[in-house]
């Protein structure tokens, strides 16, 4: 964000005074004894003008622009108060008008924050003046020359200092709305889950309480089911569905160890597309006979968006145990579910 007078107005009124000092130069060429070098200073001020107040480039000037602007400052002062006669300042006049030329394209600078370089000119005019005119340099037009350099450091900083405020503001706001909408996504999460949670297991809680925590073989097996569901909810996100989540129940009160983890690789689908691939996924559970069934999202960047892994123990020693396979398991299901259809 950025604060500040509009350009066009400050290039225009820049533009207006400029042209209003070459007035007073072609109004004045009779005074100084000669008058080519003034019409030298009067080409080198108009360009150093005009490059200065061209709307193209960044705000703040190039500092090799803030540079030449000083050595114009310099180069039409000694070109044009060496041909004007000061021993006689009723004659010089508007003949000086060197001195406000400078104290405008200085005022420009400053103005486009070059700041260092603006003052560097209006010390040498200082010092110039009070050279070859001695006390009487401020009939030259001196003190204005510094007033408007001093107003326009002034004001160009401020300027600056508010576009900056406004710059951290704006990216205050706008943390602070990614904070908020964080926040409030966590919230509505929060809700979701706990929704999801109440429904599944209201069921199952209402038995315990009417039955004082004695459950039956059965209810107890379904508890570590619905343990799993809850799980589910938490670690599979968007790998479920309601025909999912009827197949992974399915599934466990068979007897099969199913795991859903969603990583975050099918966040962009579209929902025919997250629904084509979830409803791929329910059927896959419900065909194997594997004892272990793995589905893993797939980082984006893939064709695939959901792998499908089923293995079935071979280890019949250690099922009657209860314990797991003491061999390798065997790949009884592979499956690569695409992100979208060929």
């Amino acid at each position: 964000m950025s604060i500040g007078v509009p350009r066009y107005l400050i290039v225009g009124m820049a533009a207006l005074f400029s042209t209003y000092h070459l007035i007073l130069a072609l109004y004045t060429i009779d005074v100084p004894r000669n008058p080519i070098p003034v019409f030298v200073a009067m080409g080198l001020y108009a360009f150093a003008t005009i490059i200065s107040l061209l709307p193209i480039g960044p705000t703040r000037m190039p500092v090799w622009m803030a540079a030449f602007n000083f050595a114009i400052v310099v180069a039409i002062t000694l070109l044009v108060s060496n041909e004007l006669d000061f021993s006689d300042p009723g004659r010089v006049g508007y003949s000086s008008w060197y001195v406000a030329a400078s104290g405008t394209l200085l005022t420009i600078t400053s103005t486009r924050q070059r700041h260092t370089f603006a003052w560097l000119g209006i010390g040498f005019l200082v010092l110039q003046s009070a050279a070859v005119v001695g006390p009487g340099l401020f009939a030259l037009g001196i003190t204005g020359c510094v007033t408007w350099v001093a107003v326009s450091h002034v004001l160009s900083s401020a300027l600056a200092k508010a576009s900056k405020d406004a710059h951290r503001f704006a990216l205050a706001e706008r943390e602070a709305t990614d904070w908020q909408a964080a926040q409030e996504a966590h919230v509505y999460e929060r809700q979701f889950r706990l929704g999801q949670t109440s429904a599944m297991a209201l069921a199952m809680l209402r038995t315990i309480e009417e039955s004082g925590g004695d459950l039956t073989e059965e209810q107890r097996r379904e508890c570590l089911h619905l343990e799993g569901a809850i799980r589910d909810e938490i670690r599979g996100r968007k790998l479920l569905n309601d025909a999912v989540r009827e197949e992974v129940m399915n599934a466990r009160r068979r007897g099969a160890t199913v795991t859903l983890l969603d990583e975050g690789g099918i966040d962009d689908l579209s929902d025919d597309d997250l629904e084509r691939v979830l409803n791929r996924l329910a059927l896959a559970i419900h065909d194997t006979t594997a004892d272990k069934v793995i589905a893993r999202t797939v980082p984006e960047g893939s064709d695939i968006a959901v792998t499908v892994v089923g293995l079935r123990t071979v280890d019949d020693d250690a099922l009657a145990l209860g314990q797991d396979s003491l061999e390798d398991d065997e790949v009884d299901l592979w499956l690569e579910i695409p992100r979208t259809v060929a």
